[in-house]
C-alpha cells in the first residue's frame, strides 16, 4: 500500500486496515513456516505496510 493511499484514509479506516494487514501477515508467516511461499518477498511487503499504517496512526495521534 502506498503512502499517498494511507494518508487519504480516516483514522477508523486506518485502524481497520491495520488489523486486517496484521492478520494477513500472521497468516503468511504461518503458511511460510509450513511450506515455503512461492514469493517470500511478500512477507517483507506486508510487514512494511503494517509499519506504514502504524506510523500514520501515531503521527495523527500526536497532532
Amino acid at each position: 500500500m502506498k503512502q499517498s493511499e494511507i494518508k487519504e484514509l480516516s483514522v477508523a479506516e486506518l485502524q481497520e486496515k491495520l488489523s486486517e494487514t496484521k492478520k494477513s501477515y500472521s497468516d503468511l508467516k504461518m503458511a511460510h513456516a509450513v511450506s515455503p511461499l512461492e514469493n517470500p518477498i511478500q512477507l517483507r511487503q506486508v510487514r512494511r505496510s503494517v509499519a506504514k499504517i502504524a506510523t500514520e496512526l501515531t503521527k495523527r495521534d500526536l497532532q
